[in-house]
């Protein structure tokens, strides 16, 4: 059961890292010119081995004082960079791991490598006393190891494309995602009408998420979109972070 009775949005900016966030910075000062709309940002703790976060001071104190004005921050992965030796063998790992992405950090992890990443990353937000109860891994790409890690930690949730996952059993709460392509102009294209497929398709879902990462940020009509489609569902929608709906604060 979710702890909100009213239809929520939730705005949460993915692949957040020092050498990230002032990609999102216009998007961010946008958002806080609407009012009362807090954000959920999914933190990478060393995001394509660029250095730790904990090491960067402006960056760590943006984020304090983004949760002092009600923002949510989410484990995003350790590296988000798939590195492991790949099993030519196998043609589905190949598509899932070189076509469909090449940053499912947490698909082939065994579970002893998952909790390492989770305990390591945990102890980062933990050191500078910031609250974490989610977990998205990158590219939403999960395998059997890291769901066993997943249960052993303090984290009370994880996502997919369509829900959120109650910890420690997996439990589904439908959620559905709006998410662009946009590294080219023809998957910007298709995106656009697919969004809206989407975005009228789940209509009467309980929660939808908004997903958005740093590349759209360099596409004046993905930003626009992302900005117009969040003031139209907030004419009936209540904005809010994903522990607000799970009812965890």
């Amino acid at each position: 059961m979710n702890g909100s009775t009213a239809k929520g949005v939730c705005v949460v900016l993915h692949d957040v890292a020092p050498t990230t966030w002032n990609i999102y910075s216009d998007f961010v000062a946008a958002i806080d010119e609407i009012g009362n709309v807090p954000l959920t940002l999914l933190v990478v703790p060393n995001y394509h081995n660029s250095g730790q976060f904990s090491a960067c001071h402006d960056f760590c104190k943006v984020l304090d004082t983004r949760v002092k004005l009600g923002d949510e921050l989410v484990l995003h992965g350790y590296f988000h960079e798939d590195t492991l030796p790949l099993s030519w063998s196998s043609p589905r790992e190949l598509f899932m791991r070189r076509v469909f992405t090449h940053e499912g950090e947490f698909y082939s992890l065994g579970e002893k490598a998952a909790r390492f990443c989770l305990e390591r990353g945990l102890e980062m937000f933990q050191e500078r006393n910031w609250p974490v109860n989610g977990f998205v891994a990158p590219a939403w790409l999960m395998g059997a190891g890291a769901r066993r890690a997943l249960t052993n930690t303090s984290l009370k949730y994880c996502s997919d494309p369509g829900s959120l996952l109650q910890l420690p059993d997996f439990s589904k709460i439908p959620a559905p995602t709006l998410v662009w392509s946009s590294g080219s102009w023809w998957r910007r294209r298709i995106s656009y009408f697919w969004n809206e497929h989407r975005r009228y398709r789940h209509r009467e879902a309980g929660l939808l998420r908004l997903g958005l990462h740093p590349i759209d940020m360099q596409h004046p009509e993905v930003f626009d979109y992302w900005l117009k489609t969040l003031k139209k569902l907030l004419q009936s929608r209540a904005a809010m972070t994903k522990s607000t709906w799970l009812g965890f604060n």
